[in-house]
């Protein structure tokens, strides 16, 4: 195996495999002055310096780490310590959610996200540890073409299988593991734009220009006083000067015009949200000014366009890295839940769920759970319902029919018939949606 075989051997066993839950320092690794650290990478000056950028990033970052995600067994929701540490606390001195908004930070500025997996000793994962992109070096075991991850800075240096590093990036070349940075794409915009402001800000600062043109026959005396009367002027920022026979005065006009300034912002802004992906209103571009779009159908191409290709990401990450093969066999998964980013407002969103409920798709216990209620304990919470009015679904055709044939206005155990008559067409739009994004999320 040659020298791939000697770095292995330097550790005789797994660096994170002798670390116990807490620990900062270990065999093989270092994390004590990581607790304070920033984990940006080399883009960090863009990120401070250009709000466009800062916006996009902030929504980007935000909008994930703030998804709830779970752990599943087939579709039923378990809770382990792996999954803790997905929604509650990633390491000793950061949450979960400060983890994921710090890999999507970084995934944005430097097209590559890391996060180390420290083990117990069974392998199990108890703590994830964001790293800069900086300290890591992707590297190919020529033997059997194996990634794995070297991690070096001033402080630590260690080098770990690709199974025990979380890495989520922008898209790769056929023949490169590492994911191109937008703002490496933006460059040259960004540079442009930079230009532009700059120039402007200089044409601003400058001070007002005059010409002052005398004729021969006026005496060194008088244009020596009219000269010094408009200095005064100028410098009490206002006043009168006479101007006498022989004497134009004109202004000097400045280049500065806004309107340059304004256009310039707004192509830029284009092509940062062209860069990353992202509806143009995310910028604060108006509406107006786009395709006319409504904000539903603007979230509803942010998720489908944008935010279901990140997350899948992050799920294949955790389900092949947080979790064994033997779990991952008995239907063992990790999954973000976006169906609150398509609820819309609560007009469509309870005709949406009266849709569900009266078409047999969802309980009222599957709705609760929608929107963050406790399960209710009545008979017929979990059970399925269709209209005829309502009864259960499993309920007899003969059993349907005399039902039908007895109930009368107001006997109905569910909802009045009146109610049934929804003809909402933002309820089986949003319905519509709904259900092409979850079948395109369970394709596979």
């Amino acid at each position: 195996m040659g020298f791939w075989n000697n770095v292995k051997h330097l550790f005789s066993t797994d660096p994170q495999q002798k670390a116990s839950s807490g620990d900062w320092e270990g065999q093989g690794f270092h994390f004590s002055n990581w607790a304070n650290s920033n984990f940006f990478g080399t883009h960090n000056n863009i990120l401070r310096n250009n709000e466009e950028v800062f916006g996009v990033i902030s929504r980007l970052a935000n909008t994930l780490s703030s998804l709830p995600i779970h752990e599943y067994k087939e579709y039923d929701q378990i809770n382990t310590p792996a999954s803790d540490l997905l929604h509650g606390e990633a390491n000793p001195s950061m949450s979960a959610f400060q983890l994921i908004n710090q890999l999507e930070v970084s995934r944005n500025t430097d097209g590559n996200a890391y996060a180390w997996i420290e083990r117990d000793d069974n392998g199990a994962p108890i703590n994830l540890w964001p790293i800069d992109p900086g300290a890591i070096t992707v590297k190919r075991n020529v033997d059997d073409n194996s990634i794995w991850y070297d991690v070096n800075s001033t402080e630590y240096h260690f080098l770990v299988f690709n199974t025990d590093i979380i890495h989520v990036k922008h898209i790769t070349p056929l023949t490169g593991t590492l994911g191109i940075s937008p703002l490496d794409v933006l460059k040259g915009p960004l540079k442009f734009k930079k230009a532009v402001e700059d120039f402007s800000l200089n044409e601003m600062d400058k001070k007002d220009a005059y010409i002052i043109q005398y004729d021969r026959s006026v005496s060194p005396d008088n244009r020596q006083a009219l000269i010094n009367d408009f200095r005064r002027m100028i410098t009490e920022n206002g006043g009168a000067v006479v101007q006498e026979k022989g004497f134009e005065i004109n202004r000097f006009d400045s280049n500065f015009q806004p309107s340059d300034l304004s256009t310039t912002n707004s192509i830029t802004r284009s092509r940062v949200a062209t860069a990353f992906n992202v509806p143009l209103s995310f910028l604060n571009e108006s509406l107006e000014s786009g395709n006319g779009k409504s904000n539903e159908q603007v979230m509803l191409q942010f998720v489908e366009m944008t935010l279901i290709p990140i997350v899948t990401q992050y799920e294949s990450e955790f389900n092949r890295k947080l979790l064994s093969n033997m779990e991952r066999s008995q239907g063992i998964y990790f999954k973000f839940n976006i169906n609150g980013l398509l609820r819309g407002d609560t007009s469509s969103r309870t005709a949406f769920y009266q849709t569900l409920i009266r078409n047999g798709i969802a309980s009222a216990n599957d709705l609760r759970k929608l929107e963050e209620l406790p399960p209710s304990d009545a008979k017929n919470a979990d059970k399925l319902w269709i209209t005829g009015d309502l009864y259960p679904i499993d309920t007899d055709i003969a059993d349907r029919n005399s039902k039908k044939g007895t109930l009368k206005g107001g006997d109905n155990d569910a909802t009045d018939n009146s109610d049934s008559q929804i003809s909402d067409s933002k309820a089986g739009k949003q319905a519509e949606n709904s259900v092409n994004v979850y079948r395109r999320r369970n394709r596979n």
